[in-house]
């Protein structure tokens, strides 16, 4: 197993794109006195800021208009290239990583900073989806890994396909995995490469293990 520690999402997106003023200049039809001159058109209305398109959006989903968004109303705000909604369980895991304060709610700023990191991993999962299907399937998977820096076997990939596809379930694990799922497989690897790594420290891609520290690895990295 590798070590190597990596950027996932370098090429940023920006949150929202800037829309188009929607208030165009209207002719009138109206006759006018010759002295008098027609009224100038209504002022075009501003293009919105990525901010304030984000801010739009985090009001929308904030059902009770408390400022904070629990884990549910985080889930209405977090959805796959199918308009289907992100898991609950990895939802959780971007509330634990990005709730500075640890107040099981996600203020306005931590939002900001999660909506990048996932528009991060968004371009990162489209650049690994070579189909475009919006899936990814075990060659995309495997070559995702390797990119990262995982040399992971075929059995224990097709493991993992057989545990995130949402959608087949099938036994042989050649089935499909969301963004969602996508995100959550590359996070779990790398945190538990990570703790695995605190243990083997002469680097030798084994180790040994005391029983609590097994349940102290598996603890840490629910």
């Amino acid at each position: 197993m590798a070590y190597n520690q990596y950027n996932y999402g370098q090429q940023q997106q920006q949150y929202g794109q800037q829309q188009q003023p929607y208030g165009q200049q209207q002719g009138f039809n109206q006759q006018y006195p010759p002295q008098q001159a027609a009224p100038p058109p209504p002022p075009a209305a501003p293009a919105q800021t990525p901010e304030a398109t984000l801010r739009h959006w985090f009001n929308l989903v904030d059902s009770d208009h408390s400022g904070q968004l629990s884990t549910e109303e985080l889930q209405k705000a977090l959805i796959n290239g199918d308009w289907s909604p992100f898991n609950l369980e990895t939802v959780r895991l971007m509330m634990n990583m990005f709730d500075a304060d640890n107040s099981g709610l996600i203020t306005f700023p931590e939002f900001a900073g999660l909506w990048k990191y996932i528009e991060d991993w968004r371009t990162c999962f489209q650049a690994f989806d070579k189909d475009k299907s919006g899936f990814i399937d075990f060659n995309e998977l495997k070559t995702a890994m390797q990119s990262f820096g995982y040399n992971l076997s075929d059995p224990f990939l097709r493991l993992i396909i057989k545990k995130y596809d949402k959608r087949g379930k099938n036994a042989s694990g050649t089935g499909d995995v969301s963004f969602d799922n996508f995100v959550q497989i590359a996070v779990t690897v790398k945190s538990l490469t990570d703790s695995f790594q605190r243990i083997d420290t002469d680097r030798r891609g084994f180790a040994t293990i005391s029983y609590e520290q097994f349940l102290q690895l598996v603890v840490s990295n629910r």
